[in-house]
């Protein structure tokens, strides 16, 4: 089975194996936004995602 490459090229898996995620809707129309706001959606967040989802959409 194919990776999801654009799903793939928004994570990035730790040294010990943590799965980081960029927030989305961060790309453009960023001009109006409050400096806080915008702050907030540089940060990254943990996901959590199932084995069967790991095999699917993350090449190892």
């Amino acid at each position: 089975m194919k990776t999801n490459k654009a799903f793939s090229k928004r994570l990035r898996i730790t040294r010990k194996g943590k799965i980081i995620a960029r927030k989305p809707g961060q790309n453009h129309f960023n001009a109006k936004e409050s400096r806080h706001g915008h702050m907030n959606r540089r940060r990254t967040q943990n996901i959590t995602v199932t084995k069967k989802v790991a095999q699917r959409y993350i090449k190892f």
